[in-house]
């Protein structure tokens, strides 16, 4: 067993509360000594009580899914003798009602462009197969209820 921390940081300051204008501005503190900027999407609340350039946690859910996957996909692409020279995913997270009337990020959808060298280069579906089990063994996509889509670029 592992465990992972984060601690999360608010502080109202000199705001008014009652009114629900508070920023919603915070800090996410990570055990590797890394603060991150983080506050609710601007979509979900408008700025200026939402920090538009710090990270949201549905921006921070889509991206842990696609770091996960990537990581192992890379670990599984080595472990199978490919050569990774680059991999790149513009991940997309699709948040509407779920099939309870819940608001939800329903779909991530990743696209990985992914350039390999040496003389292995796989085929499309050893690319699929290759995705697939990287999909099956990533602790993220295997921790959430969203529909992840994989479309390799």
């Amino acid at each position: 067993m592992h465990t992972y921390e984060a601690t999360i940081s608010w502080s109202r300051g000199e705001q008014p509360f009652s009114d629900n204008r508070y920023s919603r501005g915070h800090r996410w503190s990570f055990d590797g000594g890394i603060d991150v900027p983080a506050s609710s999407s601007p979509s979900v609340v408008p700025e200026p009580m939402s920090v538009a350039k710090a990270v949201d946690p549905e921006e921070a859910f889509v991206a842990a899914v696609s770091s996960c996957h990537m990581l192992t996909f890379l670990w599984i692409a080595g472990k199978q003798g490919f050569i990774v020279d680059s991999y790149d995913d513009h991940a997309l997270g699709v948040m509407e009602k779920n099939a309870e009337g819940r608001i939800a990020v329903t779909r991530v959808i990743l696209r990985p462009r992914i350039v390999f060298a040496g003389e292995r280069q796989p085929g499309a579906e050893e690319i699929d197969r290759l995705h697939h089990q990287a999909h099956q063994d990533c602790f993220i996509a295997n921790s959430v209820k969203s529909q992840i889509l994989v479309e390799p670029a």
